[in-house]
């Protein structure tokens, strides 16, 4: 794309306004604070929580209970303002928010792998979670590793990181 296209995409964007969503559940866990919260849910697979769909989204969970893992897609919404530059929770070098999955960014959404253990109506039993208490879902994607897997991955700075057994494994405050 030539540079005065991007620019009249992102006036396009702008004059659009404000996005909506609406979230179609909420999640119960037990992470009141951001600290001590596992920085991803595989960390701690005996983590447990409860995803509760509202009423009238409860038709789109039919079939949902064939899957042994979900895609959560939430708003992180106890974060405020972003740092384009910051320091991840796996180490304290710095890199640009695009390349960690920090709570704090330009749009605060946020998306988590979940074993789904059981359903009850709405309610979506879990383990493996990584939200805070509270948190708004914005949707819901199966998990298939024939989509959700790829051959030949490079995860960039993680590398090092994940070499190094003692790499963290808990959020702390920094966000």
């Amino acid at each position: 794309m030539k540079n005065e296209d991007m620019s009249n995409m992102e006036f396009r964007f702008r004059a659009i306004g404000v996005l909506k969503f609406r979230a179609i559940g909420v999640l119960k866990t037990p992470y009141q604070s951001k600290s001590g919260v596992p920085i991803q849910g595989i960390f701690d697979p005996e983590s447990e929580g409860k995803a509760t769909i509202f009423e009238s989204y409860e038709a789109g969970l039919q079939d949902i209970e064939g899957f042994s893992h979900l895609i959560m897609i939430y708003v992180f919404h106890r974060s405020q303002g972003y740092e384009l530059v910051c320091r991840p929770y796996m180490e304290d070098e710095l890199h640009g928010v695009f390349s960690i999955r920090a709570p704090r960014r330009p749009n605060p959404i946020g998306f988590s792998i979940v074993r789904l253990r059981k359903r009850d109506g709405r309610i979506l039993y879990l383990s493996e979670v990584d939200m805070l208490d509270g948190t708004p879902i914005l949707d819901i994607k199966p998990f298939s590793p024939n989509f959700d897997h790829r051959q030949d991955v490079r995860v960039g700075w993680m590398d090092s990181t994940f070499r190094d057994a003692g790499h963290r494994k808990l959020s702390d405050d920094r966000f």
